[in-house]
């Protein structure tokens, strides 16, 4: 019977960002349970999670502490909206997320992922000049170049990745773009960690001219994930808040896939102490276990939506689901978790031996870089580590990699030609180790 569930698969489901002429041909992999740092298929077999099931999970599948704040808010409601109402969970939560966020940020809205929560962030950025003066010019965002920030028609326009976004430009708005210090190929033809001050100057530069018309800039801090996990120089993202407070810009940080302890802090934020006008969090939210995402903002911000019902200030924006009771229980058991269980503590020299064993892959032919921000890697290959020659799309590099590492009982998933690694935090020494020596051997098989 289990067997049928491949067949079932290929005739009813549409897999995102796949192709699904290639898994059609494919044996697939069907996966039946999790426990800890561990996925088992239909079939019995076990695989290390080397992604945290798309960088979401947190403290393990299976996880008994969450497990339990789940069933007991079951046995009491499963949902119930927030359009007029309130509901328990959504108010604990609410009041945890402002005492762990950076200080700046007093209110919090709730949606489903982490493309809703930066829809949402736009909106809000928008509307808010728009209640101060309907004649606003103060209508365009500012984003950076390899920017990718969800999949909805708002995000994707303030996204910058051709592959994902190139099809879509006729329905998205327009956003100036400024460059983001991708260091290993430079967009100014800089050396390493040398165009931060460069990019910055283009930066203000845009802003000197357009500040009038900019309602916001959003930044992934830190690392830009989705592009292949393309870290930021020391200092690059202070130097952006000064940017926007200098010329009245909302900061809107997408904490989407950085937030919940991924660089070694609860937030990317965190690292250079920023205090954004807005942030969006969602993914590890919940521990890996629900939809949950929010969208955090200033009492400035919020402040600019209060008026008379009559003029028309209301955000009139929500979702069905919006604060859902299970989904915000699941997060308070995350975040119990982490206080509990100092989890950040101990996630300090795990980071600190990835980073250790991350040196030897220098030695493989194919790896032309190696990025890490705490717990989140990616393993660049090139055809030519000196001419950083890129793998065609043609030659699936990094599909084939993620294949050999099945074999080897390791689940990763590339962005192109970049190997990412993101465990869960409560992964062992012993099953880094395992993930790591596996990647290892999956790169040197292709030499």
């Amino acid at each position: 019977m289990k067997q049928e569930y491949k067949k079932s698969d290929k005739n009813f489901i549409w897999h995102p960002f796949t192709q699904m002429q290639d898994w059609l041909e494919e044996e697939q992999l069907v996966i039946e349970r999790g426990n800890g740092s561990y996925i088992f298929d239909i079939k019995g077999n076990k695989y290390l999670d080397g992604i945290s099931s798309l960088w979401v999970n947190l403290h393990g599948h299976n996880n008994k502490k969450i497990n339990q704040t789940i069933k007991k808010q079951l046995d009491k409601i499963s949902h119930s909206t927030l359009l007029g109402l309130s509901n328990v969970p959504s108010i604990e939560l609410a009041e945890k997320l402002i005492k762990i966020t950076p200080e700046n940020l007093k209110k919090v809205f709730y949606s489903d992922s982490g493309s809703t929560a930066i829809e949402i962030a736009i909106k809000m950025s928008f509307q808010y000049y728009q209640n101060q003066d309907p004649d606003t010019k103060k209508t365009k965002l500012l984003t950076l170049t390899n920017a990718y920030h969800g999949d909805t028609i708002g995000s994707v326009s303030v996204g910058g990745m051709e592959l994902f976004h190139k099809i879509y430009k006729p329905l998205l708005f327009n956003a100036f773009k400024a460059p983001s210090p991708y260091c290993y190929r430079c967009p100014l033809g800089l050396e390493k960690n040398k165009c931060s001050l460069e990019c910055l100057q283009k930066t203000e530069e845009i802003l000197r001219l357009h500040h009038w018309e900019i309602c916001g800039m959003t930044v992934e801090p830190l690392i830009q994930a989705a592009a292949g996990m393309i870290t930021m120089p020391k200092g690059y993202l202070k130097g952006i808040e000064t940017l926007c407070k200098k010329h009245g810009i909302f900061l809107i940080t997408d904490e989407v896939a950085t937030g919940f302890g991924r660089t070694g802090k609860m937030f990317a934020c965190d690292h250079e102490n920023i205090q954004p006008d807005i942030m969006t969090i969602a993914k590890g939210i919940t521990g890996g276990y629900l939809p949950l995402a929010a969208t955090l903002t200033s009492q400035e911000i919020y402040n600019g939506f209060l008026a008379d019902h009559t003029e028309k200030k209301t955000f009139f924006h929500g979702h069905t689901y919006t604060g859902n009771p299970l989904g915000c229980a699941a997060a308070l058991g995350s975040l119990d978790i982490f206080k509990k269980e100092t989890v950040l503590d101990k996630l300090q020299n795990k980071i600190e031996f990835l980073s250790k064993e991350l040196e030897k892959f220098y030695e493989l032919e194919h790896v032309g870089d190696i990025r890490q921000c705490g717990f989140m890697v990616g393993i660049e290959l090139v055809k030519d580590k000196k001419t950083k020659e890129e793998f065609t799309l043609e030659e699936k590099i990094g599909i084939k990699v993620i294949k050999e590492a099945r074999k080897q009982g390791v689940i990763l998933r590339p962005l192109g030609n970049v190997i990412v690694l993101m465990p869960p935090l409560s992964i062992s020494i012993e099953e880094l180790k395992i993930l790591l020596n596996a990647t290892y051997e999956s790169i040197k098989i292709i030499n």
